[in-house]
């Protein structure tokens, strides 16, 4: 008797990423219809037919589920995969949820980044923000980890400046901040976990090759 096909799982970042997501795959044919149901109070969605199943997570999650296996596949935005540090494959720039990672501040604060002064930053990304002061810039800086509107550390003189994403910029200029260095562009990426890219290579191959075609 054939051996039946294990199911490969997907871990999504909540939110308009896992929208997006659910759109691009269902234009390769995946779909996934238990994840249509808002009311559902389900944690992990089937699709039989195809033997995949999803899940929802926070995207700084959505690393971790990969690199342990909890997740064959996970999609999120490469600012996190980049602040996670977790040892997974980063496969296909999905070509949505597109912003950068910036330097932020009041205007003169400008004058902070050219003299490599000590300065104070403000950050959910701490690494991040470290990568790129210290072996970038290679200037010493003082990281204070934020949760919440990072934008509130230069108001209330917490921080010099922020790093953080920016999308329109238009919250920065309504609290009279702006953009004073780009770090990185930042967009959706497909991440696989290490093992499962050998143990179901021809699967996994399959779908990034279709979704390849499908985006350019």
């Amino acid at each position: 008797m054939k051996e039946e096909m294990r199911y490969l799982t997907f871990a999504l970042g909540k939110g308009r990423l896992a929208e997006k997501t659910l759109e691009l795959l269902e234009s390769i044919g995946i779909s996934c219809e238990e994840m249509k149901d808002k009311s559902s109070r389900k944690l992990i969605f089937v699709n039989e037919e195809l033997r995949l199943r999803f899940f929802l997570s926070k995207g700084p999650d959505v690393p971790t589920y990969v690199e342990y296996g909890a997740a064959d596949i996970g999609v999120v935005g490469s600012d996190i995969i980049r602040e996670e540090g977790r040892r997974v494959y980063e496969v296909l720039d999905l070509g949505f949820g597109k912003c950068r990672m910036c330097v932020c501040g009041p205007a003169q604060a400008g004058e902070l980044l050219q003299h490599h002064e000590m300065i104070r930053v403000a950050s959910k990304y701490p690494n991040t923000a470290k990568d790129y002061f210290y072996n970038k810039k290679h200037q010493t800086v003082d990281i204070i980890k934020l949760n919440g509107s990072v934008e509130l550390g230069p108001i209330v003189r917490l921080s010099d400046v922020i790093v953080d994403i920016v999308e329109t910029g238009s919250t920065l200029r309504e609290n009279g901040l702006c953009v004073l260095e780009e770090i990185c562009p930042i967009s959706a990426r497909m991440i696989v976990n290490q093992v499962s890219m050998q143990m179901e290579a021809e699967r996994i191959r399959r779908l990034i090759g279709k979704l390849r075609e499908k985006i350019s």
